[in-house]
Order: C-alpha cells, then sequence, then structure tokens
C-alpha cells in the first residue's frame, strides 16, 4: 500500500519542481523586479531562436551590464531598425512593463500576422526594458526609495549627492534649459553631457549607426502625452508638421482602445521645456521619427500606477506606437517600391520596350 502513495509523491514534486516540463506563464501584468526581467529576456531569446537575440552594449555606473533584445527575422539583407528604451527614470515602472508587453505582442502577432512578418523582414527592433538599472534595482529597496529617478553615479568630489538625470544628459542642447545644476535635484544634468554610463551606451550603439534607425521611442510615465522634439523651445523640428500629424494619429489609435486621451506637441508646448533627453539628441542624429511616451496616468497615482492598470495602459500604448512604427516602415518601403518601379519604367522606356512588346 505504500508502494501507490510513494508514486503519488515523485509524480507531484516531478510536476511542481522546476525539472517539469511545463513552465509558469509569465506575468505581463504584474511589476516584476531586475533579476526576474532579466531572466524573462533569456527566456525570450530562447523560446524564439532565430527571431530574437539578446544584445550586451554597455555597462551601468554599478558595473550592471546593459541589455537589449534584439527581435528580426534574419534576411541576409542590411535592414533598418526601430529603437525602444523603457525605464530610463528608476520610479517610472509602467515603463518597463510597456517595454515587456510590447516585446510579447510583436512576437506573438510575426505568427500569424502579414504586415508584422513583413515589418520584421524589413527591421529590426532594438528594445531595452530597463536603461536604469541601477537606479530601478534602488527603487525595489523600500517606500523610501520607491521614487527615485536618476541613475547611481556619485556627485561631484566634495558633494554627498548621488545620481544624475539620465533624460538630461545626452548632448542635445544639453544644460541649457529645463536642467539643474544642484546635484541633489531630481533634473541634475550633470557635470558635461554624456557623462554617464548608460547614456554613453545608448550614444555608442545608435550614434555609429543612424541612418539604420527609422524611429527612436523612449517610454516614460506619467501625464498621457506623445512628445515630440525639440524640448528646448528655440528650436523647431525640420519634420515638425509631419511628426505632428504622426503623433495625432498614434493619439488617435490610443484613444480607440480604452477611451484614454494623449495630448501630442513639443515638450515646451504641452508640459515644460527641457534640454538633454534622449527623443532631441535621436532627432539631431537625422533618426526622423523620435517620440517620448508618457504614459498613464494624468496625476491620481502618478509613478505608483497600481498593477491593475497595467494591462489596458499597455494595451493602448501598444495600439500607439505600432501606428507610428508602421507609418515609418511604410513610408520608407512602400516610397522604395514606389521608386524602383518607377526606375523599371523609366528603364523599359529607354531601350524601346513598351507594355504591348512584353505581351
Amino acid at each position: 500500500m505504500l508502494w501507490p502513495a510513494l508514486l503519488s509523491l515523485v509524480t507531484l514534486l516531478s510536476a511542481t519542481s522546476g525539472g517539469g516540463t511545463e513552465r509558469a506563464e509569465y506575468d505581463y501584468y504584474k511589476y516584476h523586479p531586475m533579476l526576474e526581467i532579466s531572466q524573462w529576456m533569456d527566456q525570450v531569446a530562447m523560446d524564439h531562436p532565430g527571431v530574437v537575440t539578446v544584445m550586451k552594449y554597455g555597462q551601468t555606473y554599478e558595473k550592471r551590464t546593459i541589455r537589449l533584445l534584439k527581435i528580426g527575422l534574419n534576411t541576409g539583407e542590411k535592414k533598418k531598425a526601430i529603437w525602444m528604451d523603457c525605464g530610463i527614470h528608476a520610479r517610472e515602472w509602467i515603463a518597463p512593463a510597456f517595454c515587456q508587453y510590447f516585446v510579447s505582442q510583436i512576437l506573438k502577432a510575426h505568427k500569424t500576422d502579414l504586415k508584422m512578418q513583413e515589418m520584421m523582414k524589413n527591421m529590426d527592433f532594438y528594445v531595452t526594458p530597463v536603461l536604469n538599472i541601477d537606479g530601478y534595482i534602488y527603487t525595489w529597496e523600500n517606500n523610501a526609495t520607491r521614487l527615485w529617478r536618476k541613475n547611481r553615479s556619485p556627485g561631484p568630489l566634495g558633494y554627498s549627492c548621488t545620481g544624475v538625470d539620465l533624460n538630461r544628459n545626452f548632448d542635445a542642447n544639453w544644460g541649457t534649459v529645463g536642467v539643474s545644476s544642484n546635484c541633489s535635484s531630481e533634473i541634475y544634468c550633470g557635470s558635461q553631457p554624456m557623462s554617464e554610463p548608460e547614456a554613453q551606451a545608448v550614444t555608442y550603439f545608435v550614434g555609429t549607426r543612424p541612418q539604420e534607425f527609422l524611429c527612436f521611442l523612449t517610454i516614460h510615465s506619467y501625464g498621457q502625452l506623445l512628445l515630440l522634439p525639440y524640448g528646448h523651445p528655440n528650436f523647431t523640428a525640420s519634420n515638425y508638421q509631419e511628426l505632428m500629424e504622426v503623433g495625432l494619429g498614434a493619439a488617435d489609435a490610443i484613444r480607440k482602445v480604452h477611451g484614454m486621451n494623449y495630448t501630442v506637441g513639443t515638450s515646451p508646448d504641452v508640459l515644460y521645456p527641457n534640454s538633454g533627453s534622449s527623443r532631441d539628441w535621436a532627432r539631431m542624429q537625422e533618426i526622423p521619427f523620435s517620440f517620448t511616451f508618457e504614459l498613464r496616468d494624468n496625476g491620481t497615482f502618478g509613478f505608483e500606477l497600481p498593477e491593475d492598470q497595467i494591462r489596458p495602459a499597455c494595451e493602448e500604448a501598444y495600439s500607439g506606437a505600432l501606428h507610428i512604427i508602421t507609418y515609418a516602415h511604410d513610408k520608407t518601403f512602400s516610397g522604395a517600391v514606389a521608386t524602383a518601379a518607377a526606375t523599371l519604367s523609366i528603364m523599359l522606356l529607354a531601350v524601346g520596350v513598351t507594355g504591348n512588346s512584353l505581351l
């Protein structure tokens, strides 16, 4: 009589152990600490060989490796690219949650959706779930650290302050407006542009091949805004009108999901002037479509958005991001097809080939 009971116990232990064949589904609708996000990145790459690759591209001040997910189909051709980063500000937990959701959705879509398959053939997606890793880990320590914003680098010699606002540290009108030179300030811009290793990592990865990138999307919270370049009121993007039109289209797509209204415009117009942002830096590198997403909400919960809002916040933001990405893709590749067709037509005419002679 002991044998059946022992067999049942072994079966139960086998089913509940890590060695079992089934794995618990990753919960995209809760906030995850950095270790779980890192493990998730590795698992996603293992689950999607040939589509997803984990890439290392820098180190934080505390020597943690900054990694991203490269997502796309290997065509053997040189491809265009989409950049997305989340968690540049440590306390904005909904941003890393969105990056994880975004990855899950495009991987799901590419299995059945012809448009996503087309985009993955033409473009690679580079997604950094958490850029400010040191700061993000610090926000998980206790309630007193939960609202930390900056990275964790030490202040200038002789000062006891810590941290630089990474989104004021990029070489884009650095140190001019919307910043502080006080290292205790939440918007301290650093001792010089690109002083911080996290900003340096993005600058090197993107800045050494800016011509490949069609979009630069950086995800923040809160405020329900779509911000376009530039943060400095004295500068206007050369494609400002197109950016506004694309942004308004993205806001419409967002509103159709759960009825949430997002405001579109430059930071001085709809929020406040600032300088040294990664969004502005990207546009200065001639990346045509550069946007900051400020996700839910409008201040009721602020940076501490409840977990029951993760799903709707991500669903609506996904529609907005996809609108921008699809527009950039179609403009680039539909235009390329039309140009190629026109060139072929001109060549055929030049050698005297007409439609009738081809029949």
